[in-house]
């Protein structure tokens, strides 16, 4: 008895206009969120988890409420590229965001960093180019009942011989 198990194809995918708008709101989001988040919250005194009411009343200002506001976009935009591409692609997307946080906070919040850091931010970005040049979704069989019942077929027809 000879079984063939065929591989997953791993089929490059044209993305539409509509799925690469995504991946940039993906990629976008999420670092613009998380500096408006950190401009909001350098501008109050330090909160504590004793008191949650300054907590709170900080997610009102305009800063953080921008960024709340980004991170939701994010979260939308990033589940809906889960709904069509591999964790495995869209990923290395938000990866993408260490770069853009990077030059936002160096030129926007005015922070220092390191060469570490931005040798860091260099391997990330190379990184995230090599997972870029491979498929956005890995092809799967039609269903896995129909490979099992393949196999019944194959396993009787076996026997008969």
């Amino acid at each position: 008895m000879h079984l063939k198990i065929e591989p997953l194809e791993m089929a490059h995918h044209t993305l539409k206009p509509q799925q690469y708008l995504i991946l940039g709101l993906v990629a976008v989001c999420a670092p613009l969120g998380d500096t408006c988040l950190s401009r909001g919250m350098t501008k109050l005194p330090p909160i504590s988890l004793a008191h949650p009411g300054t907590l709170i009343a900080a997610v009102f200002t305009p800063w953080v409420a921008a960024g709340i506001t980004l991170l939701i976009g994010f979260f939308a935009s990033y589940l809906t590229a889960l709904s069509w591409a591999d964790l495995t692609f869209v990923l290395p997307t938000t990866a993408f965001g260490n770069v853009i946080v990077a030059f936002l906070a160096r030129f926007w919040l005015h922070e220092p960093i390191s060469i570490q850091r931005w040798a860091g931010i260099i391997l990330i970005t190379v990184g995230v180019g090599f997972v870029a040049n491979g498929p956005s979704l890995t092809e799967r069989p039609a269903t896995p009942a129909s490979n099992v019942a393949e196999l019944g077929t194959v396993v009787e027809e076996e026997q008969v011989r």
